[in-house]
């Protein structure tokens, strides 16, 4: 055999070690939460657009407060001097040459309001970048809660499909010792039907949730995932107190923060607006030159009459009219926000004690209720109609506490949207 060369060793070495945390990750993706927000934070397309947008808006800031470019102006005079010779445009051969530089200069604290803004401009696109990531790891916590009902709910309805069969057996052999109706044995195999067209429904709908996933993930539609393996834990009762959260609500939530930047802005207009009543200068100095020489200079200062008092006016009351609609919204926001709070934590302890209702109580009470309805069959005391809506009754018991369970996520996922962070 011919020796392998060790270069060649060493670069495919060095590929797997680099590459091997890349594909652990990939192959980690979807058996919690977790790794498929820290997987999207760095390639979610939606997000990278808002962190773009966010620090362009940073890099207004400077040249806000930067005093506008000078302006260089040259003008050849007498270019034919008083007819005596050709024209020409060389500077030493004209009757003069005249050089003007110039500089506008804004009213005093007109360019710090004018950075001020931009920076409070830049604030409020952070704050709607903060917000959109914020959006888009509650859609990848509300559409794992549901990967996970629906994955569940399969594996409840494969469970029931096996009972089934095991029922059409019994009714099989009870039928063959004529002591059930065919109608039993027809009725099982009915029921199998119907689920094993829920089953395909739930196939459908794992496929939608798989797509919609990797889409937040920038990934293909048909990339694997695991399967969820289990929901995030819910946060203690003692840290949903409506109070406290609402505080944290009205300090941390990225709308809330935009849009008190955007009042903030809205102020420093106005007082930029205020400003426009005074004139801003333009300074300028200008040497003349006569042939070779510079024997003059000339000292400029210019000014603009603010006379359009009627146009600075309604650009006044336009300032506003516009912070008090930024004011107005912030409110609309805050009211928002603390109603959907409050929603969210009803839903989260309603659907707490729903849960513990039918796992300490409904369901114990259906299963006893099917293991009766089973005896009773079997021995020719109820009727297979009875035994079936006993199954059913079992099986509704653990999927409505299977989507309390989800609901639950679902809520808390909405309250971390809000708190723009995970409680």
């Amino acid at each position: 055999m011919r020796r392998l060369r060790p270069l060649p060793i060493l670069i495919l070495s060095l590929a797997i070690a680099f590459g091997a945390p890349v594909f652990a990750q990939e192959a980690a993706l979807g058996a919690n939460v977790d790794s498929l927000i820290n997987y999207a934070k760095t390639r979610n397309p939606e997000y990278a657009a808002m962190q773009a947008e966010a620090e362009a808006s940073g890099e207004r800031v400077t040249p806000a407060g930067a005093l506008p470019d000078p302006k260089f102006r040259t003008e050849l005079r007498d270019i034919t001097r008083f007819g005596e010779q050709n024209a020409t445009l060389s500077p030493s051969r004209v009757g003069s040459t005249r050089y003007l530089l110039m500089q506008d200069i804004p009213w005093f604290g007109k360019r710090d309001l004018k950075r001020e803004i931009a920076a409070l401009e830049a604030d409020g696109a952070k704050g709607r970048a903060l917000g959109t990531w914020a959006d888009v790891a509650g859609r990848i916590k509300v559409n794992f809660a549901q990967l996970y009902y629906v994955h569940r709910n399969e594996q409840l309805t494969r469970e029931i499909l096996d009972l089934m069969t095991r029922l059409e057996k019994v009714a099989q052999v009870r039928y063959s010792g004529g002591l059930a109706a065919q109608q039993d044995v027809i009725r099982a195999q009915v029921e199998q039907t119907n689920i094993r067209n829920e089953l395909i429904a739930l196939e459908t709908e794992q496929h939608h949730l798989h797509a919609r996933l990797n889409a937040l993930l920038a990934r293909p539609n048909n990339a694997p995932l695991q399967v969820p393996a289990q929901l995030r834990k819910l946060p203690a009762p003692v840290t949903l107190d409506y109070a406290t959260l609402e505080e944290r609500v009205r300090t941390r939530n990225p709308q809330l923060f935009a849009d008190e930047s955007k009042i903030k802005a809205a102020e420093k207009s106005r007082d930029l607006t205020y400003k426009n009543r005074y004139p801003d200068f333009t300074l300028g100095v200008s040497p003349i030159q006569y042939q070779s020489a510079i024997k003059e200079w000339e000292l400029m200062v210019e000014l603009n009459i603010p006379l359009q008092q009627s146009s600075r006016r309604a650009q006044e009351r336009e300032s506003e009219s516009m912070l008090n609609a930024a004011r107005s919204r912030k409110e609309s926001t805050t009211n928002q926000v603390s109603a959907e709070l409050a929603e969210a934590l009803s839903g989260i302890e309603a659907a707490r004690r729903t849960e513990n209702l039918l796992a300490n109580s409904l369901l114990p009470q259906a299963e006893l209720t099917f293991k009766a309805a089973l005896a009773g069959y079997e021995t020719g005391k109820v009727d297979f109609a009875t035994l079936l809506d006993a199954q059913r009754q079992i099986r509704q018991a653990r999927q409505n506490q299977l989507k309390a369970q989800v609901d639950a996520q679902m809520r808390l996922a909405e309250i971390e949207r809000l708190l723009g962070e995970d409680l």
